[in-house]
């Protein structure tokens, strides 16, 4: 099992394109996913901090859905990488995605102070959209499902300011 991603997808991007509350590198503030390859899933793997709590023990679910949400657009641009003949590590810009849509079902109370780890399976639905499924677990538990539709971010995404 991977315990730490080495080579993650948001080491990647742009500087103009890191700045995701989630997954974003350089937001001081942020939770900083990071998003791999474990054979032919995807992986993120974060602990969540004190200030994640939903009640004493368990974790938020926004915080659930933050994952899943990050994990999705993560796992799209790594299979888009891939696909394009890149993997992450080489110092080629990847392609960014922005999510079209989330759904999250929430199968058990996920307990707090273990490693979330969030796997994916991809699924290229049209070349410039993407479906992942996100199993995300805590002590090899089972706690949510997600779904992410992610689309390619247009290239003037950052001038529509």
């Amino acid at each position: 099992m991977v315990e730490k991603i080495v080579n993650a997808i948001q080491d990647e991007y742009p500087d103009d394109f890191a700045w995701c509350y989630g997954c974003g590198r350089l937001n001081e503030e942020g939770h900083h996913f990071r998003t791999g390859w474990e054979d032919e899933q995807t992986v993120t793997i974060y602990t969540p901090e004190q200030e994640h709590l939903a009640l004493p023990g368990f974790v938020y679910g926004g915080l659930i859905a933050s994952l899943i949400d990050c994990h999705g657009t993560g796992s799209a641009a790594l299979a888009l990488h891939r696909k394009n003949g890149h993997e992450p590590g080489e110092k080629v810009d990847p392609p960014r995605f922005v999510t079209a849509s989330l759904n999250v079902n929430f199968l058990k109370p996920t307990p707090h102070g273990v490693p979330l780890k969030a796997v994916g399976i991809v699924h290229e639905i049209h070349p410039k959209k993407f479906k992942v499924e996100t199993e995300v677990y805590a002590n090899d538990i089972l706690c949510a499902l997600g779904e992410v539709v992610a689309v390619v971010m247009p290239s003037t995404f950052l001038t529509n300011k």
